[in-house]
């Protein structure tokens, strides 16, 4: 059984309520008694009672991780569990515990949204892989909860850590152009979400820079999964394509077992360069050509800038920080080398 309050106080001779003070770093002890006390707490093991001590500081030490994604896409898409890494280990190095908020339907959201964020339980959010009209980030702001958003948001008062998806992208597909390839096409992300428009974005970007006409029917939407970039891919063979960028390595995987299901080689007959840099993009049967983004580096930033947020005084007008993290394109087999291409 762990000691109580009133036995570590027993055993510093001092009273509960200045052991109280010292949990709780209150200013009014003297230093000796305060050093007193946490010897004491050291040799027993005392561990303070997170509400209790919430009830005293304001704070419980606990965020929230919240992804609007069903639980299947969570487990598997590799980007989340990369991502709660990252989050998880800037928790532990600032003595923060991370709850994981998880929706098995839409339905869930407003019952999780009432019954854990307007609760008071959390200190503040950390809000992944939300679509820019998810009606949660307008309740967070309303309700002045304090959070930060994985994912570039276009209103000016949100905290955000993104990856730099429109020069990643560009840069994937300024390499296929550089390889020769004319004929370039795209799987996209969801066009809901900003990183599925900022990776399209760049897409657009490298070709127009190029004088290469941009075709509408070389333009497939996505979902971020396997399935969805087997459909893409299959819809977009009929434009024969010699080069695909595809928004996300998941995808990608599926796109190579639609190409391999029509007997077309990788990269001989079409060229893929993928986004994200997950562990299977090595992994796999030609090893991808892909950007890499920080997947754990936004989820501990993403930590870093939430508690910057509640160390700021409530009264300080600070501005959103808005941080975007370098990408690097990291080349392997599935770009093929320098051909000529017409």
């Amino acid at each position: 059984m762990s000691p109580t309050l009133e036995e570590v106080a027993q055993l510093a001779g001092v009273s509960r309520s200045t052991v109280s003070r010292v949990v709780n770093d209150h200013p009014n002890v003297r230093p000796e008694v305060r050093e007193q006390v946490w010897e004491v707490i050291r040799q027993v093991g005392y561990q303070p009672h997170a509400v209790a001590r919430s009830l005293v500081t304001s704070r419980s030490h606990v965020i929230g991780m919240i992804i609007p994604e069903a639980v299947t896409t969570l487990f598997t898409d590799p980007f989340f569990p990369l991502l709660l890494r990252g989050a998880t280990e800037a928790c532990n190095s600032h003595q923060y515990q991370l709850m994981l908020s998880l929706f098995m339907a839409n339905t869930d959201r407003q019952e999780i949204y009432q019954r854990i964020l307007r609760s008071g339980y959390l200190d503040g959010a950390i809000v992944a892989s939300a679509s820019l009209d998810d009606p949660l980030i307008p309740n967070l702001l309303r309700d002045q909860i304090p959070f930060v958003s994985v994912g570039r948001r276009p209103n000016e008062r949100i905290h955000y850590v993104d990856a730099d998806n429109i020069n990643g992208a560009r840069m994937a597909v300024e390499h296929l152009i550089r390889l020769g390839h004319r004929r370039i096409a795209t799987i996209t992300g969801p066009l809901h979400m900003i990183a599925g428009q900022d990776r399209l974005s760049g897409y657009r970007q490298a070709l127009e820079a190029r004088g290469i006409p941009v075709e509408e029917g070389m333009i497939v939407e996505g979902d971020f999964t396997e399935s969805g970039g087997t459909a893409a891919m299959q819809r977009l063979l009929p434009a024969s394509p010699s080069a695909v960028f595809v928004a996300s390595d998941t995808m990608a995987v599926g796109a190579l077992k639609a190409l391999r299901q029509a007997n077309r080689r990788v990269p001989q007959d079409i060229a893929l360069v993928s986004f994200d840099d997950i562990p299977i993009a090595s992994a796999i049967e030609p090893a991808l050509t892909t950007v890499r983004q920080g997947i754990e580096q936004m989820g501990s930033m993403a930590v870093e800038v939430l508690l910057s947020v509640l160390e700021a005084s409530s009264e300080e007008e600070t501005p959103a920080q808005r941080i975007v993290l370098p990408t690097e394109l990291v080349i392997r087999a599935s770009c093929g080398s320098a051909l000529s291409r017409s």
